[in-house]
């Protein structure tokens, strides 16, 4: 059986260092974008169970990337945690409105992360 795969876009190191290594260590295979082009190249050529996806991303957006992931046939139904150091009720609202199945802030609680992941990715198994 092959592992579960997560895709995480985030521009900074240090937290793609992190997600990473709770995320490998949880028993989840992990790959990695910096940004949002880089984001939907992945998605066009593999097969994710969850995307965690950073709102604030140079050139491509997250939002738009959650766009064109809501718009897409063959992905409208990926699990999206938008990540954020946007907190505010109207990101949450922007990310709710685009199709964002969960909203987690920065910083995050690595328990949370794990538990979401793998709550969401295993009702994609389903």
């Amino acid at each position: 059986m092959s592992k579960t795969r997560v895709l995480i876009v985030e521009d900074e190191p240090h937290i793609v260092e992190s997600l990473s290594f709770i995320l490998q260590r949880a028993d989840f295979e992990v790959d990695t974008a910096l940004d949002g082009t880089e984001a939907l190249r992945r998605l066009s050529r593999h097969i994710y169970s969850v995307l965690i996806l950073d709102i604030m991303l140079p050139g491509v957006s997250g939002l738009d990337v959650l766009r064109a992931v809501r718009s897409d046939r063959a992905l409208d139904r990926l699990p999206v945690i938008v990540l954020t150091a946007k907190g505010q009720a109207a990101d949450r609202s922007a990310a709710e409105a685009f199709g964002a199945t969960a909203f987690i802030t920065k910083p995050f609680s690595n328990t949370e992360i794990v538990e979401r992941v793998c709550q969401l990715a295993e009702g994609v198994s389903k």
